[in-house]
């Protein structure tokens, strides 16, 4: 028995060494062994992943062998005939080497001397988003990112370092795989690798008129050298309203109505509907992803198709996404290579009609102020909406959530080709050309029959199509010489971009009674229109950057942009910044707990051509057809704009000092920065004499500052053991100020329909968003009226008295991360939060004014009687009440949970015979804590979308949805 156990391990061991299997172990820097780590032959497809125990073993007779592990640093060893290799992989807490990708290259991250954040693709998965912009959310500091509203498919607003613009864009510049865009919502944020946001002038000049508001470039990700791989992610969800506003019953409405309208009220409407159960329901939101990548050392590609579906939870708002990705990178010889990025995608959008009050067709204001007796139909059975008998024209929810039908649908091809040639070692040169096509049309029908408008206006139908067309050429060269220690880096190109765009739009009204007759055609009476439009912009720029030791850092940029909506089309765009790692000087040896400290100063101006009409140097005039009133022949026109042809484009200025540190091998790593940006020649309509045809002209008139702190903090709190645990905070200031105004003393915005006043005012020495109106001081406890603060003085109330009463800019904004990893459970913990900022809740003005038929909130029933005077509720029937005033101003600070995930690893060794690679499964909740004292549906609002100067404003406001998600990745 003992010579037959001698010859099997003599042949066993033969068998092996015959094979060319290496065995090992892969552990962290504690001893720990590591699950699931990738264990690949370079160049080829054949690889492994480590077992429960951290052992691997792998059929391999020479090459070299690549280990890597999520958060850990990857590893290259040449097998050279081992049998057994064993590796400690070391904690990736801070790669000073990793590749930052900037405009119009790439930097090592030792190496920058601006103001940038990179969020990565870790720190966004397992996150459903919709928006690729929701993944900036609580994750860069100095980004402000709002979702004004809580509508599927609905825009997000973003603010790198405040606000810059009354008229113009606001929102920073896209740059996707190497093409600038303004519109980043069809992006699948799963296809994204990498957002480098540039947030000073210095990063961001190199794109010139484009980058006041900072630039975001964003890298979708691509097929890796090695095995090839195929990834299916999938996630559900469902969504309900945070919180409710209770309105009266049928009783307490009854009685408001006839001390406002007394004898208004039929003693036999007492049915009872509760609007909000009838207008709030369940949503949903699901997403199917299917992916391909891989590739050899010459081409490398990565496929993926993905559709996603949400459903809100006011119907019939909805936002259905099919997007499909191709991403190429070949090595056509030694020195050429190609690259393709294509993304296709087709979008379909149902609206539900917000931020409007319940007469105008707003669903949420008329979920809260329809008549509680009132029914959904009529009781006759027609089929017909049930009527208010106070004002027939104000329709229920249910009629404007139903009565029209209504969808947009866009169809987008984006994407560009590359071709980069290395003439000799160091130098290259390069061509990019890219594509942004788009295709929408919107069609709307509103039946002559169901609802009062419709029966009104016999019927209604309109029709939009439009398309986009603009197309890319730029050329760089780049070259980057090595001198003994000193390293250049010069790069030099050219920019041309283009765009064209058409629309046609055409109405009809009075329709035959037959519903299914739908096509404008069978309207008897039909109007059109068509406009289009065009734009160039032609751009040089250079940049020079200097490295000695990796010590000492300079980087100086210039750019040069031609702009076609301009008489005086040319501005040039310089920029510099220096950068000083302190760490790598011989004093800093004896700090042995600094591994890196870098400070960096920067300084550079940026143009902002974004929001400029197309046509500013010119009078515009419109045409149209006359009508029986207007008999004369020929087409009539109107001159409608005056041209200006000093319009220039605002610039801003930005000086920018931050700080880089990283403590013990990296497990601490900390971020400060200073700046100040001041923004000349702001675009502004100044108003000219009414005696004039055209009362205002587009022009160069105001200068607005910005000025802010922010800080970054990331710690590696526990590692190596049972439990990981790393902590990402930020937190961000900033300040914003109107320094001067010229032509015009004031501006007004924010109009409010319910009491005609615009509540939101521009003035010098007042920051954008802040709130105008008068102050007051509560109830008088004799008349019930509200007691208005006599402001300036005079003796009497009148719009002298209106002032500063609110203001919608937070203090600081922060967010906080928490991810920790126990065994296969991976726990993500995501804090966002706004502190200091002001709402003003007109929705209020419609649900307390007590001057109309409208339902009203049950703060009312503590309204000012003759038997209930201490209270700060007015009497009814009195029109003061709906003023503009601090009444309605509510502190709009909140700390939420935006995001928590917990996911579960499974055991790489169970899917072995499943042939699956990679398995996790994982549940999020969104939103589903909020600390505030906001009294409205949620404190993340705006009725005026992504404006600058109409911030912080609910009027009845799609309101964000709590979800609960669950979902699977799998990786074959």
């Amino acid at each position: 028995m003992n010579r037959s156990f001698l010859l099997s391990l003599f042949f066993t061991t033969l068998a092996v060494i015959c094979s060319g299997q290496v065995t090992g172990l892969v552990t962290d820097v504690n001893g720990e062994p590591l699950i699931g780590a990738t264990v690949l032959l370079k160049g080829t497809d054949q690889g492994t992943i480590t077992e429960v125990d951290g052992t691997y073993s792998l059929d391999a007779k020479d090459g070299v062998l690549v280990f890597s592990f999520t958060g850990f640093e990857a590893q290259e060893i040449p097998i050279e005939g081992k049998k057994k290799i064993d590796v400690v992989l070391q904690t990736a807490n801070l790669n000073l080497n990793e590749i930052v990708v900037i405009g119009y290259g790439t930097q090592r991250k030792a190496d920058i001397t601006t103001a940038v954040v990179v969020v990565d693709e870790e720190s966004i998965k397992n996150r459903p988003m919709v928006s690729a912009a929701e993944a900036l959310q609580g994750k860069a500091a100095g980004v402000q990112v709002v979702q004004p509203s809580g509508k599927p498919g609905g825009d997000i607003s973003v603010r790198v370092r405040g606000s810059t613009s009354v008229t113009a864009g606001n929102e920073p510049l896209y740059v996707v795989d190497g093409v600038p865009t303004t519109d980043i919502r069809g992006l699948n944020p799963a296809d994204i690798a990498s957002m480098t946001v540039l947030k000073d002038a210095s990063s961001a000049a190199i794109y010139g008129a484009r980058a006041a508001n900072g630039v975001v470039i964003i890298t979708t990700k691509r097929g890796k050298e090695g095995a090839s791989t195929v990834t299916f992610n999938a996630y559900y969800g469902v969504s309900n309203l945070r919180r409710t506003v209770e309105t009266l019953g049928t009783r307490d409405y009854r009685d408001l109505i006839n001390e406002i309208i007394p004898g208004a009220y039929d003693p036999a409407w007492t049915n009872y509907t509760n609007w909000s159960d009838e207008t709030f329901g369940v949503g949903q939101v699901q997403s199917y992803q299917l992916a391909f990548a891989g590739g050899n050392e010459k081409t490398r590609y990565l496929f993926s198709t993905n559709y996603l579906n949400q459903q809100g939870i006011v119907a019939p708002a909805s936002f259905d996404r099919y997007s499909m990705r191709l991403n190429l990178d070949n090595q056509v010889n030694k020195w050429l290579k190609m690259g393709t990025n294509l993304n296709l995608l087709r979008s379909s959008t149902e609206d539900t009609p917000d931020n409007a009050s319940s007469g105008r067709g707003g669903v949420i204001m008329s979920a809260l102020n329809t008549p509680p007796f009132l029914r959904t139909y009529k009781a006759d059975g027609s089929g017909q909406y049930d009527p208010n008998p106070f004002q027939p024209s104000w329709e229920n929810p249910i009629a404007y959530m139903f009565g029209a039908d209504q969808r947009s649908i866009d169809t987008r091809i984006f994407g560009n080709a590359n071709l980069e040639a290395t003439v000799f070692k160091g130098f290259s040169l390069k061509t990019n050309l890219g594509v942004d096509l788009n295709a929408s049309q919107w069609d709307y029908y509103l039946d002559p029959f169901r609802t009062n408008f419709g029966r009104d206006q016999r019927g209604i139908g309109r029709a939009s199509k439009s398309n986009s067309n603009i197309w890319l050429w730029e050329n760089t060269a780049n070259y980057q010489p090595t001198i003994g220690e000193s390293r250049f880096g010069i790069l030099v190109g050219s920019s041309l971009q283009q765009s064209t765009w058409s629309n046609s739009f055409i109405s009809g009204f009075d329709f035959p009674t037959d519903t299914l007759v739908k096509t404008l055609n069978a309207a008897n009476v039909v109007q059109g229109s068509t406009d289009v439009q065009e734009w160039a912009l032609a751009s040089f720029f250079g940049r020079i950057s200097y490295d000695y030791k990796s010590r000492y850092l300079l980087t100086a940029t210039l750019r040069r942009d031609g702009s076609s909506k301009l008489a005086n089309p040319w501005g040039t765009m310089p920029s510099f910044s220096v950068g000083w790692r302190i760490s790598e000087e011989p004093f800093m040896e004896r700090f042995a707990g600094i591994y890196d400290m870098k400070i960096r100063v920067g300084w550079g101006k940026n143009g902002n051509q974004e929001g400029i009409s197309n046509y500013a140097k010119y009078g515009l005039v419109s045409y149209f057809r006359r009508t029986p009133t207007n008999p004369l022949s020929g087409p009539a026109s109107v001159q409608v704009s005056y041209g200006n042809p000093d319009l220039k484009w605002e610039t801003t200025t930005q000086s920018n000092i931050g700080v880089d540190l990283a403590l013990y091998r990296g497990r601490i790593n900390f971020t400060a920065d200073a700046y100040y940006k001041k923004t000349e020649d702001l675009i502004l309509n100044v108003q000219l004499p009414s005696s004039l045809d055209i009362n205002t002209i587009q022009t160069n008139a105001g200068t607005v500052e910005n000025k802010g702190l922010e800080f970054g903090l990331s710690t590696v709190n526990t590692e190596g053991r049972a439990l990981n645990w790393t902590t990402d905070l930020n937190i961000s200031f900033n300040r914003n100020k109107v320094l001067d105004l010229q032509y015009t003393d004031v501006y007004f915005f924010g109009p409010i329909y319910s009491n005609n006043q615009d509540v939101a005012i521009v003035r010098e020495g007042l920051p954008l968003g802040v709130f105008y109106g008068y102050v007051s001081d509560g109830v008088d406890p004799e008349t019930g009226d509200l007691i208005f603060r006599d402001v300036n003085k005079n003796g009497i109330w009148d719009t002298g008295d209106r002032t500063v009463i609110g203001d919608a800019n937070p203090d600081f904004t922060y967010g906080i991360t928490n991810n920790l990893s126990w065994k296969n459970f991976d726990l993500s913990i995501f804090l966002q939060g706004s502190q200091g900022n002001d709402i003003y809740n007109a929705t209020r003005i419609d649900l307390e004014g007590m001057f109309d038929s409208k339902n009203q909130s049950t703060t009312v029933l503590n309204r000012w009687t003759p038997e209930n005077r201490d209270t700060d509720i007015p009497r009814a029937r009195n029109l003061y009440n709906i003023n503009n005033s601090s009444r309605f101003v509510e502190d709009g600070s909140y700390i939420r949970l935006k995001a928590v995930t917990l996911s579960y690893n499974v055991n790489p060794k169970s899917l072995e015979r499943l042939k699956v690679q990679k398995m996790s499964v994982y549940v999020t909740g969104q939103n589903l804590l909020t600390f505030t004292n906001y009294s409205g549906f949620d404190p993340e609002v705006n009725a005026f979308g992504r404006s600058a100067v109409e911030q912080g404003i609910d009027y009845g406001t799609y309101p964000q949805a709590r979800t609960l998600t669950a979902g699977v990745n799998v990786e074959f």
